[in-house]
């Protein structure tokens, strides 16, 4: 852009008083574009002129319309192609132009038919003469309505172009010459007094500073950032783990793992050449490491083999950071007394494995250690249950494994809920006898100990299918600049709500979690008889209030005349047009006592009972602690499946059982002790 061409708009809005940028086109015969550009040129400059944003819509025939001006229709193409005494349908197709739209336009306004009765298909003429009502309109578009043209816009023939242009006006400070702003106060101007005399930019304080040349954090550190605030919370002291080249002697022995075992393979694990061996040991912790390894001890027979100095003293990478743990345990029991601790460490780790999209030869192993009197099982579940749900993963299943030293020892599984299965994420175990008495520690201390990758986690979090796209060579460094820092979808246990008509009908507050992730979009269709409601659903919906949103319509089969006023506010509560996690469709139709329930990509369910057990574990997905069912174990389920198919039974009047023993025995208390779907469905037939 020119400042003549700037110069030459505004003599021409001086002229006009104001002017459009298209009318411009044809005066300066220049290009709209560059036009466009001068006058955003004169907008820079202060309240020289003013300008209006102006968008004009504008019919055009596209390239099919200017065959139909040009040719005729379709429709009367494939008319005029007939002779007076037929022809073959695959004659018509193959010489006409856009013989597959003409024809069955034809064929919709009668103005051709089809034969079939000579086994080969034959186009006559059903009208003398036709009128191309398609061509005449096109030829005058203009003069169409808004109706028509959107039905040729549908054929493709006419197409609606939005052609925007400005209309450019004088402004407070308008003027025909244009004077160059001064955008730096240089020393020139301050020495000679000549800034006085000029005019300055103005300066843009909302415009964005430069960006600045800085590191970000790579992915793994966002995330070990997070994993180590975890720890932290939960009261665990970070290990030192500084130290990548270990010995076999702590990195193997210590913890009870046999010099034969396969790990110790070159295979398996990567041997320093030079320094090859360490000699640096505490030679009293190592003659018991000697001993319960080759004769046993501590109530164990060891492993009765031929231990050897030679491989306790060669260099590697460590394989794993327990190595760490099992210094520090020992270091523990250097300083006196026992005294109860929690360790963790997160660092690198190195094995010699095969790499591939999720492998590498060296990652990070996450491992967190508690130490204490008495500790069992159910303490190292607790603590894992405890730790992960920090994390946001509050699906847990355990495995048993074998680990050489813990016992018992478990591997870890989470469910994905973007993957939709079970993934292995971790390991554990108590750490054995062998491996903890021979540093001193008291029989009646037990250490439970677990670990996890850094990578997988990282991978899931920021959505990575190969781990070279993480780290290594190909890692694309525009990756690590936009990723953002890493927040994990921690679970809260803040939020409450109450729960009316039990304990003599006083109120009484259950925890609920709002994770309603797995929920959300699926949708459900219930067919119910009107004579036979399932009254207790709209209960069960305000109980699920603070686990997930619900919204619930309501339809009228054919067969069913007359609808009551409970049938009419059935579920009002929950009637909204508003995006929910689930939403219910009920039907009412005259199909019996029991009700059926339909949900996409999932069989049927028959039976008022078993819609309740359905439901019933929905919630329990969301919220364990809320509805009781499988979450307190298969014997107190299969309570209350003895008690459903006793309902059952009595509503199916197939037996003598009363649900009124049930409504007397639930007036004080819940019929199992805790708030089951039971309780619901008696509380809404009272």
């Amino acid at each position: 852009m020119t400042s003549e061409l700037a110069e030459n708009i505004l003599h021409q809005v001086e002229k006009n008083g104001e002017v459009n940028s298209l009318d411009l086109v044809n005066v300066f015969n220049e290009d709209h574009q560059k036009i466009i550009g001068a006058i955003k040129s004169l907008q820079t400059l202060d309240n020289v002129i003013e300008v209006e944003q102006i968008n004009h819509k504008k019919w055009e025939p596209t390239a099919e319309g200017e065959h139909v001006i040009q040719h005729g229709s379709h429709e009367a193409a494939v008319y005029h192609a007939v002779p007076e005494n037929g022809i073959l349908q695959t004659e018509i197709m193959n010489s006409v132009p856009y013989a597959k739209v003409g024809f069955s336009k034809a064929i919709v306004a009668g103005w051709i038919k089809l034969d079939k009765s000579s086994g080969k298909p034959m186009v006559t003429r059903n009208v003398s003469t036709i009128e191309d009502t398609t061509q005449n309109n096109l030829k005058n578009f203009d003069n169409l309505t808004d109706n028509i043209k959107l039905e040729y816009k549908k054929r493709k023939l006419l197409q609606e172009n939005i052609i925007k242009s400005v209309t450019v006006r004088k402004g407070s400070n308008f003027s025909i010459k244009i004077e160059k702003q001064e955008a730096d106060l240089t020393s020139d101007l301050l020495v000679n007094g000549a800034w006085k005399g000029k005019k300055f930019k103005p300066y843009n304080f909302d415009a964005m500073g430069s960006a600045l040349d800085v590191g970000h954090l790579h992915p793994l550190l966002k995330v070990r950032a997070e994993f180590r605030k975890i720890f932290l919370e939960m009261g665990f002291m970070e290990m030192p783990t500084n130290n990548f080249v270990e010995s076999s002697f702590w990195n193997f022995d210590a913890l009870f793992q046999p010099q034969q075992h396969p790990a110790r393979d070159a295979h398996d694990t990567f041997f320093i050449s030079e320094p090859k061996y360490t000699k640096n040991f505490p030679q009293a912790y190592l003659e018991k490491v000697k001993q319960v390894h080759s004769k046993g001890g501590y109530g164990s027979e060891g492993y009765r083999y031929d231990w050897k100095i030679e491989e306790a003293q060669k260099n590697l990478l460590r394989t794993h950071t327990t190595a760490v743990s099992a210094r520090m345990l020992y270091k523990l029991m250097q300083e006196g007394e026992f005294k109860p601790v929690r360790y963790f460490s997160i660092d690198r780790v190195f094995r010699n494995e095969t790499l591939d999209a999720t492998h590498l030869a060296e990652f990070h192993q996450v491992e967190g250690v508690v130490a204490d009197y008495n500790l069992t099982l159910g303490d190292l579940i607790g603590t894992l249950y405890e730790f992960f749900k920090k994390l946001g993963i509050d699906k847990l299943e355990f495995k048993p494994a074998y680990n050489p030293y813990t016992e018992p020892s478990m591997e870890i599984f989470c469910f994905h809920e973007g993957l939709g299965k079970w993934i292995e994420i971790g390991n554990s175990g108590i750490f054995r006898p062998e491996m903890l008495l021979p540093m001193g520690l008291p029989e009646k201390v037990n250490v439970i100990a677990w670990g996890l990758s850094l990578e997988r986690p990282t991978m899931i979090k920021y959505k990575l299918n190969n781990i070279r796209d993480l780290v290594g060579p190909k890692v694309d460094l525009r990756m690590v600049y936009n990723n953002p820092i890493c927040r994990l979808e921690k679970v809260s246990n803040k939020n409450s709500f109450k729960v009316n008509g039990s304990h003599d009908d006083n109120s009484i507050v259950i925890n609920s979690t709002k994770n309603n992730q797995c929920l959300q979009g699926q949708s459900y269709v219930i067919f119910c008889d009107p004579k036979y409601p399932i009254y207790w659903f709209e209960s069960l919906l305000s109980l699920a209030e603070n686990c997930f949103t619900s919204s619930v319509s309501t339809h009228l089969h054919s067969s069913v005349l007359n609808p009551s006023e409970d049938l009419k506010n059935f579920c009002n509560k929950f009637r909204t047009n508003e995006k929910t996690d689930i939403s219910i469709i009920f039907i009412w139709k005259s199909i019996g006592i029991d009700p059926l329930l339909k949900a996409s990509g999932m069989r049927e369910i028959f039976g008022e009972i078993n819609i309740a057990r359905f439901f019933n574990r929905l919630i329990e997905s969301v919220n364990k602690s809320l509805l009781k069912y499988e979450s307190n174990g298969t014997k107190y389920a299969n309570k209350i499946d003895m008690v459903l198919e006793k309902m059952h039974l009595s509503m199916h009047k197939e037996n003598n059982y009363k649900l009124n023993d049930l409504r007397s025995k639930s007036k004080t208390r819940y019929v199992l002790g805790d708030l089951s779907i039971i309780d619901v469905m008696l509380e809404a037939q009272r």
